[in-house]
């Protein structure tokens, strides 16, 4: 129930915050008001894609040995 909350609360800040600069900027209450539906929108879109690419950039830095060190600093 506590996670629920969270989420939903992370919710309401996004569109919040994107209807406030949204009419901050223009003025226009319909302008902010797609804007802060839009805004969750696009997050449930693009954050799992962005976090697919996090996740293939890590395995690939796994999967690379590691650099050798200079003879200097092996003793």
């Amino acid at each position: 129930m506590l996670l629920l909350a969270q989420k939903t609360s992370q919710v309401m800040l996004h569109m919040s915050v994107a209807f406030g600069v949204t009419y901050a900027c223009t003025g226009s209450l319909a302008t902010g008001g797609l804007a802060a539906i839009l805004e969750p929108i696009c997050n449930v879109v693009l954050l799992p894609l962005h976090d697919r690419l996090w996740d293939r950039a890590g395995a690939r830095r796994a999967s690379r040995p590691a650099p050798q060190q200079p003879a200097h600093q092996l003793a």
